[in-house]
């Protein structure tokens, strides 16, 4: 492999991570062009090709902030800033106790940066009060993962491999929209005629399934967990599953056999309204293409997003694909597997070295003595100074402020007061905290609320590796300078960790941190110890778990014969467990966490646009995305605004016990007429979430974010939709 230009990097946005190089241009923003990688082909999305307006944003901080008298943010030094911020974390400390501050980290920092956070929160802070925005993300789909493989990696198997398939079932995610450069690699499927999308929407991804493409499975929201058991039904009652394959890389059928008896087709399409002979013939398609996979045919795979795993149940929804996935022999194989798509740029990376309230790095879990001891070690620091776990992020955000909560809190990298669930409660907490620090290179919604305001590095201008969806550890290069005022999270790390003596060394060097976190990971399940910078400079494709060979080196040798390294496919050999087996989970259909589909209220279903990333702190600073899509628009059916009184284009408000939101009407054939779709980007009484509920999964921690019930009305037609310029922002 040749090694990469030194302006080659990779886009700041999603866990595709395409590959991309940038060209600086004196007053003008970089030049972006698509570089050809196995992700991505070469090609970018609208978002990737105008990433580089982000680095010449006009809102772009160059400097400090620090909230006056007045009330106003002001500018001020960084000595000063760090200042304030050392000494209002040990007042809090002195008065309330360590985990009254606490640190909330993104999964869109770099290795090193999340390794770091989570080291400074628990050594340097002392506080068992982390977590990250992750949680809100990936948790239900890790925790699946771990219970069932033992393990947890999105793809445990490069993303090139579909390539091969003939057949691949995707439930609850619109890759179109989120990450264009993926159906690249649906192709193969589709043009054989096996794409199965499950999707309350017809989305840009189910219409892949038009014209012979595949099949478009449309349940009732929030009924993902019934139509997979059903699937597993037709399997198990009908003898479709691979027997042999149970036997030998399995336990827990009889359990499953038990939890599925009682979901036949036709009360599964009582529940989901999808047809049972529908369901009876795609669980045919899936197990005969299972089969002749098995004997030389294409592939067979069964991959999940967000759209199934952000439910209070979404652990078990996310478990039921996983058995499904077992029934047809499949994890584990080169006949194909099962795989989860990350959403957030370093999602993967971002929660295996530390972020999670009960994770140390490696994958390592902070209760266990022994991990507690490796880590302990490297960090130089006694045992006892790595407080116990903490609580997820939910509960941490809505306990800001309140009897036993924080009182203090530190963000990186995340827009909370936009992406958490019941989003005004979160808002309200942190207007009541004693203290807010927020770093970030632009004044987003949660920075707006802050006291001091730190101004961070962008993703051109900053050094470091992230590991994308397929568990692959890439390098992330500077290739702009920075605005003189902004500083690395690292840098800030050292030098609050400096102001409150706190053990263990801090390097500002990406290099040299991730020297410490290749020692702290080694051994653990996310082992990154045989992976080094001069190995991905010269352009070698390393999939964690890559241990160090004796000698201290990366196992194996980067050259043209054999570019993989590390382990680029989990489980061929034997799954995480001690066993080696996989486990079959029997999981149940529970009382919802909302009563939905009530007379007079649809269903809100939640999620991206194409034009649009997460909190749209990025997206809407990009003239050219706010352009295409500057406002919140309601996806209705047609039949469902007329019953309403909305018409195409007009103002309409959605409200619940929770919150209202005012949006556009846009009406489509492809939404179910139970249902109104919205997407998150947008903030003020554009706020998605300020609808949805902040129950959580008891697995996970997962927000139930996809399902929520509102009541819609139109607003008076000579009514003036607010836009972000006379709504204002939170003070």
């Amino acid at each position: 492999m040749a090694t990469a230009p030194q302006n080659a990097t990779h886009c700041p946005y999603c866990a595709l991570q395409c590959a991309m190089t940038v060209s600086p241009v004196e007053n003008g923003a970089p030049v972006i062009q698509g570089r050809d990688f196995p992700t991505n082909g070469g090609s970018l999305c609208r978002k990737g090709w105008s990433a580089g307006s982000l680095l010449q944003a006009p809102e772009r901080l160059d400097g400090p902030l620090l909230r006056g008298a007045d009330g106003q943010l002001h500018p001020a030094s960084w000595q000063d800033v760090l200042d304030t911020v050392a000494a209002r974390i040990e007042s809090v400390r002195s008065l309330h106790g360590h985990d009254a501050v606490a640190v909330f980290g993104g999964g869109g920092l770099t290795n090193e940066k999340a390794y770091q956070l989570g080291k400074f929160a628990r050594l340097a802070v002392g506080t068992s009060r982390v977590d990250y925005n992750g949680r809100f993300c990936m948790s239900s789909a890790a925790a699946a993962g771990n219970r069932a493989f033992g393990l947890d990696r999105g793809l445990p198997f490069p993303l090139t491999d579909l390539q091969g398939a003939g057949t691949v079932l995707l439930l609850g995610s619109n890759v179109a929209d989120t990450m264009p450069p993926f159906v690249r690699h649906l192709e193969p499927a589709r043009d054989a005629g096996g794409l199965i999308v499950v999707d309350p929407r017809r989305t840009a991804t189910a219409e892949l399934t038009g014209n012979g493409g595949g099949v478009h499975l449309q349940p009732t929201p929030g009924t993902d967990l019934q139509l997979l058991l059903g699937l597993c039904h037709v399997v198990l009652v009908e003898g479709l599953a691979n027997e042999t394959y149970l036997a030998e890389r399995t336990s827990g059928r009889a359990d499953i056999v038990r939890t599925v008896a009682q979901w036949w087709p036709e009360r599964v399409q009582a529940a989901t309204g999808v047809p049972a002979g529908l369901l009876r013939q795609v669980a045919h398609q899936l197990t005969d293409a299972a089969r002749e996979s098995r004997t030389g045919g294409r592939r067979v795979y069964v991959l999940t997003g967000r759209g199934v795993e952000q439910h209070a149940n979404g652990t078990d929804t996310t478990t039921a694909a996983i058995n499904l996935a077992l029934l047809l022999g499949l994890p584990g194989t080169t006949s194909g597997g099962y795989g989860t798509l990350t959403g957030q740029g370093n999602g993967q990376g971002g929660r295996e070295h530390g972020q999670k309230c009960d994770q140390l790095p490696g994958y390592r879990k902070i209760t266990d003595p022994a991990h507690r001891a490796h880590v302990a070690g490297v960090w130089g620091a006694d045992v006892s100074a790595i407080p116990g776990p903490g609580v997820p992020a939910t509960e941490l955000l809505h306990g800001l402020a309140r009897p036993g909560g924080a009182r203090m809190l530190l963000v990186h990298g995340a827009n909370v007061a936009v992406s958490s669930p019941d989003a005004a409660r979160v808002i309200e907490g942190l207007r009541r905290l004693d203290f807010l620090v927020v770093a970030d290179f632009f004044l987003s919604e949660t920075a707006a609320l802050a006291d001091v305001v730190l101004p961070v590095l962008q993703w051109a201008e900053e050094e470091g590796t992230m590991t994308n969806l397929e568990g692959r550890v890439l390098r992330r290069r500077r290739t702009v300078e920075p605005p003189e005022g902004a500083r690395s999270e690292l840098w800030i790390f050292a030098e609050l960790a400096r102001r409150l003596r706190a053990p263990g060394r801090y390097p500002s060097d990406p290099r040299e941190v991730f020297e410490e976190l290749r020692a702290a990971s080694a051994g653990g399940l996310a082992d990154y110890s045989g992976i080094t910078y001069s190995a991905l400079e010269n352009g070698s494709a390393i999939y964690w778990p890559c241990a160090a060979s004796p000698g201290g080196g990366t196992t194996g040798t980067p050259d043209p014969a054999r570019p993989l390294l590390g382990t680029p496919r989990l489980f061929l050999d034997r799954f995480a467990h001690p066993d080696g087996r996989a486990r079959l989970v029997g999981v149940r259909v529970g009382a919802p966490s909302e009563e939905l589909h009530g007379r007079g209220t649809l269903t809100l279903l939640t999620g991206r646009l194409l034009e649009h990333y997460q909190s749209g702190s990025q997206s809407r600073r990009t003239p050219e995305l706010l352009a295409a899509q500057p406002e919140p628009r309601a996806e209705l059916h047609p039949a469902t605004a007329l019953a309403l009184g909305v018409r195409d284009g007009e103002p309409l408000a959605l409200s619940n016990g929770r919150g209202r939101v005012v949006a556009r009407a846009r009406l489509s054939t492809g939404m179910r007429r139970d249902a109104v779709f919205l997407p998150f980007h947008f903030e003020g009484q554009g706020s998605a979430n300020l609808l949805t509920a902040a129950v959580t999964d008891p697995v996970s921690g997962m927000p139930a974010f996809k399902n929520s019930a509102v009541v819609v009305e139109p607003l008076v037609p000579a009514g003036q939709l607010a836009t972000a310029e006379s709504a204002g922002r939170p003070a």
